[in-house]
Parts: structure tokens; sequence; C-alpha cells
């Protein structure tokens, strides 16, 4: 046997549940290379949005999701990880390398791969029960082990200040030339492997809606009809707005994302309120209190009764996302 394909093969297998992570549009714009006992990430800027994600945000904290989701699979299969972040400034789109060693103890405390699989963007309207405290106090904890800080957002004032920046964002994106057609680019999709399908999004009218959601055309997505919208949200931020805050904030909602998953909560990311500078300020000087600089709303509840199960979304094979060196 050779003990190096062997490895190979498993840096393949954890590679297929990190390309599971969600990203900005399902435009999963990331790539792999497989190096002895290493990988590497980088940016695939070729499917970054310029007009959605003009600083690149959301590339980064895609990116950083798909990172997390790698080190959840690599633990997984018993092997030890060591992360090194943005090694090369010479080599912008050079995001991490991850040396795996399979002689040392994995990484604890990362979880399953069970709820990658399960992991689905809500974006329906969620079932009126509370979350319980314990639970936002775990989410509190996965979020601050990746660097990061997750504050709820539950006082009524700062709530509807948040839901109107949101608003606000959505008015001055609909008016940015070229957005739209962006959006319409990497949503209604049916049959590809990347992109937002109409099977995963409700239709287009947002009546009973507590938050204001991305337009992404009518989909086909069965809405709840009968119940108010329950909707909780958490605002994650870092201490900094750099690339490697970026990034860790990716690795922090990937943990989010999947410890609710494991306790059977409903889950979205909301980036689109910090993708226009002014509703970024009103949310760090208004929900942070100037405390942190935001990264990402998190919309979370209890899935709504009653209806289909989300489909999963298409994934890119990983022939294309993926390059071997022997």
């Amino acid at each position: 046997m050779n003990p190096q394909k062997t490895e190979q093969d498993t840096l393949l297998e954890t590679l297929d549940l990190a390309r599971l992570a969600p990203s900005i549009h399902n435009s999963q714009p990331w790539r792999w290379r497989v190096e002895p006992r290493a990988v590497r990430l980088y940016a695939d800027l070729r499917r970054w949005l310029p007009v959605t994600d003009q600083d690149g945000r959301d590339l980064m904290l895609s990116c950083g999701a798909a990172l997390h989701h790698l080190r959840v699979a690599l633990a997984a299969s018993g092997i030890a990880a060591r992360v090194r972040r943005l090694p090369d400034p010479d080599e912008r789109d050079l995001l991490a390398v991850v040396e795996v060693d399979p002689h040392a103890l994995a990484e604890p405390g990362l979880g399953s791969v069970e709820p990658l699989y399960r992991r689905r963007t809500d974006r329906r309207r969620f079932n009126p029960w509370p979350v319980p405290q314990e639970f936002l106090n775990e989410l509190v904890q996965r979020a601050a082990e990746q660097g990061a800080v997750l504050r709820a957002v539950s006082d009524l004032p700062t709530r509807r200040k948040l839901v109107a920046a949101i608003a606000q964002t959505a008015r001055a994106q609909a008016a940015t030339p070229g957005y739209p057609e962006e959006t319409a680019a990497w949503s209604g999709r049916t049959d590809t492997p990347d992109g937002i399908p109409t099977a995963n999004t409700p239709r287009a009218d947002q009546e009973g809606a507590a938050v204001p959601m991305r337009d992404f055309g009518d989909g086909t997505l069965e809405q709840p009809t009968d119940t108010e919208d329950g909707t909780m949200l958490l605002a994650l931020g870092t201490s900094s707005d750099d690339h490697l805050s970026q990034l860790r904030a990716g690795e922090a909602m990937s943990a989010v994302l999947l410890r609710a998953t494991e306790l059977e909560l409903a889950t979205c990311p909301l980036s689109q309120p910090l993708e226009v500078d002014d509703t970024r300020h009103t949310l760090r000087d208004v929900v942070l209190h100037g405390t942190l600089s935001p990264q990402l709303i998190l919309r979370i509840g209890w899935p709504p009764a009653g209806v289909p199960a989300i489909p999963p979304t298409p994934r890119r094979p990983l022939t294309e996302i993926v390059e071997v060196l022997d």
C-alpha cells in the first residue's frame, strides 16, 4: 500500500465535504491545491461578484466557511491540521495553507460531519417558538472559539434600526448599475452546479416577513402561510476589519451554522447589509455600539412546520476546484 496515496485519498474525501460550505449566491469562490501533507486554499477571483461584493468581504467569508468545513472533516477523520492563514503577502489569493500530520492528535471540539450534509440556507419565515437561551449561549461559544463575537439583536429599538438598515441596503443596491443583472445571473438556476436554484428560494412576495430578504426573483420553495415570522437576528463581528478578520469570521459563521443545524434550528446568513458602506457603519455604530467590526447578520429560528424540506443546493465537482500535485 502506498501511504502517500492513502493520505491523498483521505484529503480528497475531506475536500468533498469542504465544498458543502455556504457561499455568497452559492458562487463557491474557492480553489484547492493538494500537496504532500498539505492543502492550499485559494480565492477563485473568477467567481468574485464585483458589484454586490465590492470590497471582497463576501468572498472572504465564503472561503473562511470552506476552510472551517475542511477542518471539521479532517478532525472527524482523525487527522491533525495546522492552519497558516494569509501566509504570503505576495500571493494575495492564497488564503490558507493547511498542513496535515497523520501521526498527531486531531483538533478537538469541532464536532461531527453529519451537520455538513444537513445544513441548508432557509429563506422562508420561521416558526415563532422562542429559541432557548442555552442554545444561544452555545452559538456564542462556537463563534468565540473561532475568534469572533456573536451578539443577539434582541431589544426592539435596535432590531427596528437593523431591519431598516437592511431595507435601506436593498434600495441602494437596486439602484446600483449592474446589481440587478449580477443577481439575476446567479439566481433562478435549474440545472447548474452553482448559483441559487429556484427550488431554494420562496416567492419574491415578502408579506409577513420579519426581515427584508434579498430579492432573487420568484422561486418555487413553499412558504408557510399560517404563522408569523419568528426570526431571531444575530450579529457576527470581529475586533478589526482586515482580510484575516473576515476569513476568521467565515470560519465562525460555519461553526455557528453547523451547531445550529445540530440543534435542529433553521439558519440563513444575511450578508446584504454589510455590502453597502452606509448600512455597514450603521450596524457598527448602532447595533454593535462601536465595539466591533460587523461581518455578517444571521437569521436563526425554528424551521417552519407543514412544508416540504429544502433540497440541497448543487456543488461543483472536485475536478473543477481541486488540483493535485504529486
